[in-house]
């Protein structure tokens, strides 16, 4: 749909030559196709038109008759340029044109649309065609980024820019330095999209049972369509493979023989297992010589016998058809597979190699293995329904009205199951029909496939929930449309990856090996598989090997795909499921059903968004039934038994329920080809920090959990962060009188309440949903599977209940394994109890726990009555975990034996001094820097926050001396609390803008700094911490600053996204591409046909700005991350549990000694590795010009320059200075 249309020289007059049907087009006799209203246009600018009813704008409707008479033609005012705006993706996107020479002709051939001003509007993308003008100057600009006025670009007098030699390449200079590469960017990234979509086509043909589709499929884009190409030799092993499910050798000689000879492929290993395997199971009566020559063909191509059993991923019985296939030929033959190197090649974790002494079980003598066999059957079954039904904890209000709407709500489910029923088999027989009318000579892909691999029962399920998830969700908020479609979609690749595996026999095989890893993980020692869970899971599998492969995952669908499934069940939705108005009124006899579900469009920003929402009533109803019950997807939630073990990139975490090792977007394919690319072994030390994370046990903290459910459902606390249910919006009348700022002011209270009522509907339903699910396993113990985001930071799956977010939630749950308190444990607890109150942090742990003892009666009394006036524990920083610590340390008092001898869950935290200034500092070796973060060894902790504070301070002083007014009135107010975020945050990269709206909220909060100074203010005082911490840390500014000028020349020069390797081993991407519009694809709702058009990061421009500003802080992060891990696994070995919020690391209260000295051994053993040095040659060898073998005359001077810097600047790693690492091993406040 085209918005706005500008058009050089054009009138009515002229316009209606080139489209006869429009003589009566005019702006104020126009039906509008948005609102259905005639004179709701308004030109807002040229020959601008908008809606404005809706305030969008809209096409026309071209039938005269409904139009009204003429009216006077205005005069319009020229401008300069056709400007089309193209409502693409839900989005506004631009492009602009400059034509010298528009005719007829031309203009009709703008989009090739005939009759363009027909169409009606949509938020669909429109196909992209080649544009053919006949005009004789055209210009086109494709991307916002590069579009400026052409007036400007012709005549702005050419200057000197000032700046990196990079800044003064004119723009076709710096096209030249990535221009080879870019000429290919686009076609390779169809081509990989195009291959990656044909694959899992073709592989959901295979399992529907829709060989002779895939097949012509295939055929279609070989023959009659040399646009794609196809390389990927898996769209022919997928193809056989199904012809080997059935023995059919005819059917398999033509697809080997086009893919050979038309493709120009060769065959595989797994090609020839396929083969032998068809051959075995035809009836033909020559398979001895089909046989024989199959083997002499595979040892031509130069493939073993061996080679086929490494490479093949197999199913059901096809491993013993094949040896049986094999054999029949070399009767002496047995498979050797290979068994994979299970060390680490790491220098940080080499040691480790070595196997342990002993090994501690997470979960020793909590469970025996048939227990833990129970719980894993629990868990598949739950994991193959898909969701979980939970009982909710809000206070039910069992009104009058309740079960009539309970009754009717029930009723109605059952008409709307009947009624998806029935629109699923009509749109699905239409689409049929529509293929077999416009498509019998050609078989492009399509959706039809991924609608019938499921039973109808499973999409009628699937749109149910939507339905119920849509119909309770919030008044104000709804995703958009191609989000909701995506997630639907999301649901069906779910139970098709479940239906996979339950019927190639991975489910059986899985639950035996099971069984000998449970027997390891709780007796690790009388049965030595290996040393940690991913060894065992790896010697198991080995093991196991016969019969099907474990690792078997369905390919993945595209995010097209996706929406075009979910846009075609959506279509159900907004169609078929229909309410009755009146079903409120109990005596009501007349029935008038309207749809149940609508969409609307909502602003965000400067974006125009399609939403979809449920009509009033059926909130109404919804809301009158107070369903006592909950939904949420099986991977929202923990584990019933011991997670999968990450033993490669595509296998772990749930048991058939696919986990994503790293947390990425679709179209970041960058990372995931590297991390397929590296050996398996360069990996294990991550994969086995997330293994070791997700092996322990949990439970809830019911005693917390408890005071916490019974202060929700009596309304909430504020100050202790339990969130209330927001009242309703009560609307004040004004009186008729009331002026023009009475009324905005009015309109402002308005909206300003509106936000924070869903605001805290937000909040009051995050609580919700993690207090149910913590109610739920109340009596259960439970695991928590982890992933990576793409710099390697940790996290839990499960996104509700977990240890991560805010004090409130981190209160509730505990260990599941206790242990004695020991000698030292009381007393950790009682400082636990202090640090978390944030009282002492000044003062040193033996002060602390002075303090401790001697306010034990009142530690005590929090804990036996929460809620006495003036309690202790509510005034604390993290009031929740501090009550959670007072009950535990009465407990351990209350024992009937010695508190040494209480058994303790109770988990202990122990936090990084500003983390990422502590990274910083050791990399530069910044003495100054390095004691301001606890680095070196004090009596007391050091305040970095307070340091700052204190030389902000004293430049405020001396400008004040000098006059300078914002100086003086800043006086006593640069306290720690106002510049503490942005210290924090200035390690992540905080901009000069974001640390200014960080210190105006705090200097606002302030309520004797008089506010009429707050901007001026914090614009002064950024400036000032930023200097005051440039003068503390003075190598940290140094590496920020060569971080990002990398960062920004690879990116600038190269054009390709900036890419490291951790020191444990994970190779990271940073995902910023420029924004690309991808296809949009709702047509495939009605065609079925779908846009294999995807964008993929690998074949984009990468987005500079972000790469250069992001690298700083994701590199750290890195670091921070491989500390962690490093830790982890040590802890591991050690035999005590860990668990981690990325620099807060927890452990039992017995063993916080042990977990502090393994802490500060690998933060030195970290960083005592070169790594700014290593960083620097990896970039070299990645992005490095080889400087002499370039032709400096083929070159402009300026590229050459521009070349040369960037490998000077790889090259130059900032010096360091004489911190010595040593002294962080007798730091006690480095974590504490």
């Amino acid at each position: 749909m085209y918005r706005i249309l500008k058009v050089s020289s054009f009138s009515y007059n002229n316009y209606q030559a080139f489209h006869p049907n429009l003589s009566f087009l005019h702006a104020n006799n126009l039906k509008c196709t948005l609102c259905n209203k005639i004179g709701r246009h308004q030109i807002i600018g040229g020959n601008v038109f908008e809606c404005t009813t809706t305030h969008y704008s809209t096409s026309v409707s071209t039938n005269p008759s409904e139009s009204s008479p003429k009216t006077r033609k205005k005069n319009l005012k020229r401008s300069k340029y056709i400007e089309l705006l193209e409502v693409s993706k839900n989005r506004t996107s631009e492009r602009r044109a400059r034509v010298k020479t528009l005719n007829a002709r031309s203009w009709s051939k703008l989009h090739k649309l005939e009759d363009i001003i027909n169409q009606q509007p949509s938020i669909e993308t429109i196909p992209e065609v080649e544009h053919d003008f006949d005009g004789k100057t055209i210009e086109i600009f494709e991307n916002q980024e590069s579009v400026e006025t052409l007036t400007e670009l012709q005549n702005e007098p050419k200057k000197e820019i000032k700046g990196s030699v990079y800044a003064r390449l004119s723009k076709k200079n710096k096209e030249k330095l990535t221009r080879s590469k870019s000429l290919n960017l686009d076609s390779s990234g169809k081509e990989k999209s195009f291959n990656s979509s044909l694959v899992s086509y073709v592989e959901l043909c295979m399992n529907c049972g829709f060989l002779n589709r895939g097949w012509y499929t295939v055929l279609y884009y070989l023959k009659n369509n040399k646009k794609f190409v196809i390389k990927d030799e898996r769209v022919f092993n997928i193809l056989m493979e199904c012809c080997a499910k059935n023995g059919n050798i005819d059917r398999l000689m033509e697809i080997w023989k086009t893919m050979v000879e038309t493709a120009n492929i060769k065959p595989s290993a797994v090609s020839f297992a396929r083969r032998f395997e068809t051959i075995v199971r035809s009836k033909k009566k020559d398979k001895a010589q089909l046989l024989a020559s199959t083997m002499r063909l595979m040892r031509d191509e130069g493939i073993s016998c061996n080679e086929i059993f490494e490479q093949t991923k197999w199913k059901l019985d096809s491993r013993e058809l094949v040896l049986s296939a094999i054999r029949a030929v070399q009767p002496q033959f047995i498979p050797s597979v290979k068994m994979p190197d299970t060390k680490y090649n790491c220098a940080l974790v080499n040691l480790l190699n070595n196997n342990p002494k002993k090994i501690v079980s997470p979960a020793e003598s909590m469970f025996s293995v048939s227990e833990l066999n129970n719980l894993f059957k629990e868990q598949l079954e739950m994991e193959k329904k898909t969701f979980v039904k939970v009982q909710s904890i809000e206070k039910s209000r069992l009104e009058k009205d309740t079960q009539y709407c309970r009754n009717a709500l029930e009723q109605l489910e059952k008409e709307w199951e009947k009624a998806i029923s029935a629109g699923f088999h009509k749109d699905l027989v239409n689409m049929s029909n529509l293929q077999q009318r416009l498509h019998r000579s050609q078989c492009p892909i399509n959706i039809y496939p991924y609608l019938t691999v499921l039973d109808q029962a499973d999409y009628v399920e699937i749109i149910k929930q939507e339905v119920r998830k849509l119909a309770s969700g919030s008044e104000t908020y709804s995703s958009s449309v191609p989000r909701l479609c995506r997630s639907l979609g999301k649901m069906v690749k779910i139970r098709y990856d479940i239906k996979c595996k339950t019927s190639n026999g991975v489910l059986q095989k899985l639950e035996k090996v099971f069984d000998s890893y449970s027997k390891w993980y709780l007796t690790p020692n009388a049965i030595r598989y290996g040393y940690n869970p991913r060894h065992t899971w790896q010697l198991l599998k080995n093991q196991y090997c016969k019969g099907p492969s474990l690792e078997i995952d369905s390919e993945p669908w595209s995010m097209l795909t996706l929406v075009s499934i979910g846009k075609f069940l959506y279509n159900i939705i907004l169609r078929d499921i229909k309410i009755d108005i009146n079903i409120l009124k109990h005596n009501s006899k007349n029935k008038h059903y309207l749809p149940a579900f609508y969409t609307l469009f909502r602003h965000e920003s400067h974006l125009c968004l399609e939403e979809v929402k449920p009509h009033p009533i059926l909130s109404r109803l919804y809301k009158g039934a107070c369903s006592p019950y909950l939904y949420f997807s099986v991977t929202d939630l923990p584990m019933l038994s011991p997670p999968l073990p990450w033993n490669e990139p595509s296998s772990g975490g749930y048991l058939i329920a696919r986990s994503s090792l790293i947390r990425l977007p679709e179209s970041a394919i960058l990372q995931r080809e590297r991390l397929k690319d590296r050996p398996a072994n360069l990996l294990y030390p991550c994969l086995d920090s997330l293994n070791q994370l997700g092996s322990i046990p949990w439970k809830v903290n019911k005693s917390v959990l408890d005071i916490v459910i019974k202060l929700f459902k009596s309304g909430g606390h504020e100050k202790l962060g339990v969130p209330c249910m927001p009242p309703a919006i009560t609307q004040s009348d004004l009186p008729k009188a009331a002026t023009k700022e009475e009324k905005f002011e009015a309109f402002r209270a308005r909206m300003l309440a509106k936000r924070r009522r869903a605001e805290m509907y937000s909040l009051w339903c995050d609580a919700l949903y993690r207090l149910s699910l913590a109610n739920h396993f109340r009596d259960r113990i439970f695991w928590l599977p982890h992933n990576m985001d793409f710099r390697g930071r940790v996290y839990p799956c499960p996104p509700h209940l977990n240890h991560l977010g805010s004090d409130l939630y981190r209160s509730l749950l505990v260990f599941a394994q206790p242990r004695p308190l020991g000698p030292e444990g009381l007393n950790w607890l009682k400082i636990h109890a202090i640090n978390l109150t944030g009282l002492k942090k000044k003062e040193s742990i033996s002060s602390r726990l002075d303090y401790a003892n001697e306010i034990l009666p009142t530690i005590l009394d929090s804990a036996n009555e929460p809620f006495k006036k003036g309690a202790w524990w509510m005034e604390s920083e993290k009031p929740w975990q501090t009550l959670a610590t007072c009950i535990e340390i009465r407990n351990a008092l209350d024992h009937n034996g010695a508190p040494e001898t209480y058994l303790c869950s109770f988990p202990v935290h122990q936090d990084g001094s500003c983390n990422g200034l502590q990274h910083y500092a050791a990399l530069g070796r910044d003495s100054s820097g390095a004691e301001s973060v606890n680095l070196s060894p004090f009596d007391v902790p050091q305040d970095v926050y307070s340091c700052v504070a204190a030389i902000v301070d004293r430049e405020r002083a001396k400008d004040a001396q000098n006059g300078i007014e914002i100086a003086k009135h800043l006086d006593g107010f640069i306290r720690r609390k106002v510049i503490k975020q942005t210290v924090m945050t200035t390690v992540y990269g905080v901009t000069r803008f974001g640390a200014r709206l960080q210190i105006a909220k705090q200097l606002k909060d302030l309520e004797d700094f008089p506010k009429e100074h707050v901007w001026q203010g914090s614009h002064y005082l950024v400036h000032k911490t930023f200097y005051s911490i440039a003068e503390m840390f003075t190598s940290t500014r140094e590496i920020q600053d060569w971080f990002t000028e990398s960062a920004r020349l690879i990116a600038g020069i190269r054009g390709e996204n900036v890419e490291y390797v951790t020191p444990l081993g994970l190779p990271v991407v940073q995902p910023y591409s420029k924004s690309v519009t991808q296809t949009n694809p709702a047509a495939a709702a009605c065609s079925g046909v779908v846009s294999h058009n995807v964008k993929f990061d690998k074949f984009e421009r990468p987005n500079v700005v972000k790469q250069k500003n992001a690298f700083p802080p994701n590199f750290i992060h890195s670091l921070d991350s491989t500390h962690m891990m490093l830790t982890s696994l040590h802890c591991q070995r050690a035999g005590i549990t860990f668990v981690s919020v990325h620099d807060c690391f927890w452990t039992h209260p017995d063993t916080v000694h042990i977990m502090n000295k393994i802490c500060r051994e690998q933060f030195v053993s970290l960083h005592s590795q070169p790594i700014l040095q290593e960083l620097s040659e990896f970039l070299i060898s990645k992005y490095g010009f080889d400087y002499e073998s370039i032709d400096h005359e083929s070159h402009p001077e300026v590229v050459v320059k521009a070349i040369k810097k960037l490998n000077s600047v790889l090259r130059a790693v900032p010096s360091t200075g004489d911190f010595q690492l040593e002294k962080v091993l007798d730091s006690v406040y480095f974590f504490s």
